[in-house]
């Protein structure tokens, strides 16, 4: 199965640590934002590249297991994979240690393709980002 995968590294801010020391569990969205924009790019198909092409695409899902607390300071390897394509984007998140590799979070989001002239969802993933993947492909 083909897959393609991005990773960014993150320093968690002091601003996203809470009175405990350790980063909000909300703030773990921002971090595979920041991996599923760069997984994006690799196809040339971030936010304003589908926009341009005429889709939106919510995320209809957000799913995340914590393994252990990110603190202030700490460089995380955030991974994105894309793990489905066909009628819809799941990316598979991977958030781990910088300096040892220690598995800190996992997840995933699906979003789906919504036509921004009529508001229709779409039921398989429009030209716009297949064509996109079998260039990435066939590099």
């Amino acid at each position: 199965m083909r897959e393609l995968s991005a990773q960014v590294e993150v320093d968690v801010p002091f601003h996203d640590v809470d009175v405990m020391e350790m980063a909000w569990h909300g703030h773990y969205v921002k971090y595979l934002e920041l991996a599923r924009c760069a997984l994006l790019r690799t196809l040339d198909y971030d936010y304003p590249d589908m926009r341009d092409s005429g889709y939106m695409w919510p995320i209809v899902k957000c799913s995340l297991k914590y393994v252990q607390p990110a603190r202030y300071g700490q460089k995380l390897m955030v991974t994105a994979t894309l793990k489905e394509w066909e009628n819809r984007l799941r990316i598979d998140y991977r958030i781990r240690d910088a300096a040892t590799g220690a598995k800190v979070t996992e997840g995933s989001t699906v979003q789906v393709a919504v036509d921004m002239k009529s508001g229709e969802l779409q039921f398989v993933s429009p030209p716009a980002l297949l064509d996109r993947l079998e260039r990435a492909w066939s590099n």
